[in-house]
């Protein structure tokens, strides 16, 4: 038996460097140098997210910011959410964003509102053209997970490849190094 795990383990371990090998240094770094992050944060969760992503890529780097900021207190952030949800509501973005043309993979950070992303990704969204790009959400939430995030950033950009993008628990936000570096070697 000892033998059987010694021979899985030493396959495992060669099928690992034929793998890593198949992706060059070159490609990957060409493939990171045209990766954007894009983000909103009203805590400091996402944005915690978003300068980890950044900083393990080398791509640039984007804060969504609304005109008018929503209030600190939790309650009241709840409440002028769920209104803005049900009336359709989209705030109004601050300029300064470059476009997306020198990039490839967007990777887009929201905490998730009612089950999917933040009123304010969805106004930047509405405003964009990502079309031919890949787009990888990623949430930071306190317990539901991505939600319908993708499909929604689908419906807003239909002739952008979204990816299935990865849920970051809000109490970890702040120390998921590790877990965003295994993450984006995943996927990169």
């Amino acid at each position: 038996m000892r033998k059987i795990l010694g021979i899985v383990f030493v396959l495992l371990v060669l099928t690992g460097i034929i793998l890593a090998q198949t992706v060059s240094p070159n490609e990957r770094k060409e493939k990171m140098s045209k990766i954007l992050v894009v983000y909103y944060s009203h805590s400091g969760n996402t944005r915690e997210i978003a300068r980890t992503l950044q900083d393990l890529t080398g791509g640039g780097i984007f804060e969504i910011q609304t005109v008018t900021p929503y209030p600190a207190e939790y309650s009241a952030i709840v409440e002028q959410v769920r209104k803005e949800k049900s009336a359709g509501f989209k705030p109004k973005i601050k300029d300064g964003f470059a476009g997306s043309q020198d990039y490839d993979i967007v990777f887009l950070g929201s905490p998730c509102w009612y089950g999917t992303i933040a009123t304010p990704v969805e106004a930047f969204l509405s405003e964009q053209d990502f079309s031919g790009k890949t787009i990888v959400p990623f949430i930071t939430h306190g317990g539901s997970g991505l939600g319908s995030a993708a499909q929604d950033i689908s419906a807003l950009q239909p002739s952008a490849n979204v990816a299935h993008g990865k849920a970051f628990n809000r109490s970890s936000a702040r120390s998921a190094q590790k877990e965003i570096a295994d993450w984006l070697a995943s996927f990169l």
